[in-house]
Order: structure tokens, then sequence, then C-alpha cells
């Protein structure tokens, strides 16, 4: 109860600091005053009773999720074969890092160019941020798993199938999720300018939509359903984490 009230106590702060920006400070006839957090609040319930702002919300989650198969559909056997393969591992280490230092939207003029203008260079985008936290995190756990369960299998005449089903993967599940909780909130800040490559719908396209029109207020009440589903995706995320009692290895 102490920390949920400290939590909303720190967001009571970050909307009054807001509010004392743009309308205590900020001159009455001001720029600024259009982005106040009561016309954004305002703007915001009257976005959602409608049906353009969920319209988009739903879009950008759906890339999120594919991007998120995609990278779990790659990340997770590579990670697996990493992480039981010394070799494999001493091999593909310094090429991986170097490939996830690069950051994702850098490749947004070649995606385009390779997939055209739509949702393939975004879920290639997406994907290509979120595979390296779920593959890094996915080897560390078989990397850490305990050496005496492999050794039970083996005495139980386990197949390798068995194995892989019945110990490493339940043993690495809380790194996956891991992995899978820093993919989301890379490939949430890495959406919204992907979603300005062309396509007609997305909280990013809305976003430069609201631009156009001039309506700050809807801008700003984009910006904070942004923030408000990232952070549900986030605990999400955490609630996951604790179900399969993975919360140490979160941070």
């Amino acid at each position: 109860m102490l920390r949920a009230l400290l939590g909303v106590g720190g967001l009571a702060v970050v909307f009054f600091l807001w509010w004392v920006g743009t309308d205590l400070l900020a001159e009455p006839t001001g720029f600024v005053r259009r982005f106040s957090p009561a016309s954004a609040m305002s703007s915001l319930v009257d976005l959602l009773t409608g049906s353009d702002l969920t319209t988009h919300a739903f879009v950008s989650l759906r890339r999120i999720l594919v991007g998120l198969a995609f990278a779990l559909l790659i990340g997770v056997p590579i990670g697996l074969a990493v992480g039981s393969l010394s070799l494999l591992e001493a091999s593909t280490t310094p090429a991986f890092q170097f490939l996830r230092m690069i950051s994702p939207l850098s490749w947004m003029p070649i995606a385009v160019m390779v997939f055209g203008v739509g949702d393939k260079p975004i879920y290639f985008l997406l994907a290509f941020a979120a595979v390296w936290p779920i593959l890094l995190n996915t080897a560390a756990g078989v990397r850490q798993l305990d050496p005496s369960w492999l050794q039970l299998a083996r005495s139980l005449a386990a197949t390798r199938w068995e194995t892989l089903c019945r110990v490493v993967i339940p043993g690495v599940l809380s790194y996956v999720l891991t992995g899978i909780r820093l993919a989301i909130g890379i490939v949430w800040i890495v959406l919204v300018p992907c979603e300005m490559l062309g396509v007609s719908a997305g909280l990013g396209y809305f976003i430069l939509d609201t631009r156009d029109r001039l309506a700050y207020s809807e801008l700003m009440a984009t910006v904070l359903l942004i923030g408000l589903l990232g952070f549900l995706l986030d605990a999400l995320a955490r609630f996951l984490l604790r179900a399969v009692g993975a919360a140490p290895h979160a941070r």
C-alpha cells in the first residue's frame, strides 16, 4: 500500500509540474497554453469515446504483438543454441553485440526500400529491436541452468526433446520473460517513429495528423495514451515475471 501511494504521489508531482509549466508560468496568450493538462485530458476523453484514437491504438498494439512474436520465434531458438554450445557462443557473440548496438531506427530507409511502404518494414524494425534482449537473456538462462538437472535427465534416459521441454525451457522461462519485458520497453519507444513511415493508421501516424491539423490538445492526449499503454504493457510483463517467480531477475 505504501509503495502504491508513493507511486501515485510521483505521478501527481509530474502532472503538477506539467500544470505549472503550461498554466501557471506560461503567458495567458502563449503557445505553451495549448499543451495544458486540462485540455489534454478533455481531448483524451473525447477521443476515447469516439472511434479514431481507439482504432489507432489497436493497430499499434497489433504491430507490437506481431513484432514480439517474430522476435520470439527467432530469439528463443538461437538463444537456446548459443547458450548450449560454447563454440557457437564464441563465434556469434561479437556479431550479436555489434548488431544490437545499431539503432533500429537507422534501418528505416533500408527497410522501406526492401519491404516497401506499409506494415512489413514496421514489423522488421520492431522484431530487430526486440530480438536482442530475448536472445541474450535466453542464452544467459541456459548457461545458468543447474547441471544436476541435466544430469538427472540423462540418468533417466530422457531424449533431447524431453530434456528440452521438461528441463531447459522451464528453467529458462523466467529469463525469456525478462527479455520480453526489456523488449517491450524498446519496441514501444521505436514504434512511434516507425509509424511515421507512410502508414495510414497507428499512434505515430495520429501524432503527425494532430500536428498537421494544429490540434495540440489531441496531440498531448495521444502522448498520454502512449504513456498509459506502455505502462500497462510493462505492468503485464512484471505480473508474468512474478507469476513464475522471476522477480529477482527483473530490473
